[in-house]
């Protein structure tokens, strides 16, 4: 057995125990995240103290990143629910883009918002108009919400500025304004794809969120879906807050970090201004003021405990997603740091393929060895770019095939995929992969099949 091989052997026995014990025994997912951690880095041949380390390290990593940003988040979160201005934000929403059109208008404003802000935090910024909005509409939460993921995973992932497709360009020599038309322009036929996947898994996973923060799931009935008149009806009998103060704790926090993209864009270094927009553009700042507004803006009027009330109330779920979130990233790490993703690059970069597919596949199995786009796209535009010269294809299309590679596979050690099911109550595994796993292969699929067509014209 070759030293690629077994590598490759070590991460699937970790993947296949974890699942096991999750589906067939009573140990509790994040328990079976280590374990698999555990399995995969000690037979893949790191000592025992360098796989607690690696797992100490990713966990940590990981939650340094979203840890913060989903605990504000939740807390805003609730204070928008209790008091009704998700409610006000949903209806409002409705009446701008028409009865029907959930998904579309949630997945565009996904695909516009990831382009400055990181994809995990602009979930957890729309979790309670998505929440609203499936209160309010009757549709299940999970169409909805998993349309906002899509638009936000569209362009996250294929669109510059963030950082994996910003690094492919470099690294190709790509120019990024061609690059970011490129990405905008293939992302399309992705994301209608995408869209159209999250409103049918709607009707197969059809969940509500309840007043008390839990879920009912039951099987979808067309009479569900409330009509206008009946909307109308249930929002003149509320008295609900007003626009301004319901949007200000979600408007402000984009703002402030589009704000900080921009000067990112224009190469705008040093002096006051500078500094002041790096800091309240930061996620965990813009957050934290997005919270502030929601305290004085929509709680002012409720007394002081039961404003805390709400926000404890609201803190308490987030520990377990924290945990999984947190071992996600264990995983992830410690599949890095084993060398089992080098591994898979070293026996890909040989394969008898079409030379468009080779970043495609080595971005996607990366995706599913490491759990990050961003490391997936470096490393897939990393392998591939010293062989421009020989592959014949243009550039562009390289760099975006390794961003497409790194669409898919969205699983278990992806720190995406547990805030996604975390935050919208999706706790059966067979339900957690139709619904970020499956839809990151269609995704995916999507994009080769353009890149395929593409590669034949050009």
């Amino acid at each position: 057995m070759t030293h690629e091989t077994r590598m490759l052997l070590s991460l699937f026995l970790g993947i296949i125990v974890m699942i096991l014990l999750v589906v067939k025994t009573r140990t509790h997912t994040f328990i079976a995240l280590l374990l698999a951690s555990l399995i995969a880095g000690l037979t893949g041949g790191m000592l025992p103290a360098e796989v607690i380390g690696a797992i100490k390290d990713g966990f940590g990593n990981t939650l340094k990143s979203t840890g913060i940003i989903i605990g504000l988040g939740v807390m805003m979160g609730g204070i928008l629910e209790k008091t009704g201005a998700a409610e006000r934000l949903a209806y409002t929403f409705i009446k701008i883009i028409g009865k029907g059109k959930e998904e579309w208008a949630l997945g565009i404003t996904g695909w516009i918002v990831s382009i400055p802000v990181f994809a995990d935090s602009a979930i957890v910024i729309f979790a309670p108009l998505c929440k609203a909005l499936s209160k309010v509409t009757g549709k299940s939460l999970i169409g909805l919400a998993l349309a906002l993921a899509c638009g936000l995973q569209c362009t996250h992932a294929m669109v510059p500025p963030t950082p994996g497709p910003l690094t492919a360009a470099g690294l190709m020599g790509v120019d990024i304004g061609y690059m970011i038309i490129v990405g905008a322009a293939l992302s399309i036929p992705i994301f209608i794809a995408a869209i159209i996947y999250a409103k049918w898994i709607g009707k197969k996973i059809y969940q509500i969120p309840l007043d008390d923060g839990t879920y009912e799931k039951m099987e979808f009935k067309k009479e569900y879906i409330k009509t206008m008149e009946e909307l109308d009806s249930i929002i003149d009998a509320k008295e609900l807050p007003s626009l301004s103060h319901s949007i200000s704790p979600i408007l402000v926090p984009l703002v402030l970090i589009f704000c900080k993209t921009g000067l990112s864009l224009l190469s705008i270094d040093g002096g006051m201004l500078y500094h002041i927009i790096s800091l309240l553009g930061d996620p965990i700042v813009a957050l934290g003021i997005g919270t502030t507004l929601a305290v004085y803006g929509l709680g002012d009027k409720l007394p002081k405990k039961k404003l805390i009330g709400i926000m404890n109330e609201s803190i308490k779920d987030t520990g377990i997603i924290m945990l999984i979130t947190g071992a996600g990233g264990s995983l992830g790490n410690v599949v890095k740091v084993s060398g089992i993703g080098d591994a898979l690059g070293t026996i890909i970069v040989g394969w008898p393929i079409p030379a468009i597919l080779l970043p495609v596949i080595i971005g996607g199995l990366m995706r599913f060895a490491l759990g990050s786009a961003t490391v997936a796209i470096t490393t897939a535009a990393s392998l591939t770019a010293p062989l421009i010269p020989v592959l014949g294809i243009s550039p562009v299309l390289l760099a975006q095939a390794s961003c497409i590679g790194a669409l898919s596979c969205q699983y278990f050690n992806d720190s995406g995929f547990w805030v996604f099911n975390g935050m919208f109550g999706v706790t059966e595994i067979k339900d957690q992969l139709r619904c970020k796993t499956t839809v990151s292969m269609i995704m995916a699929g999507v994009g080769v099949i353009e890149l395929l067509i593409i590669n034949m014209f050009l």
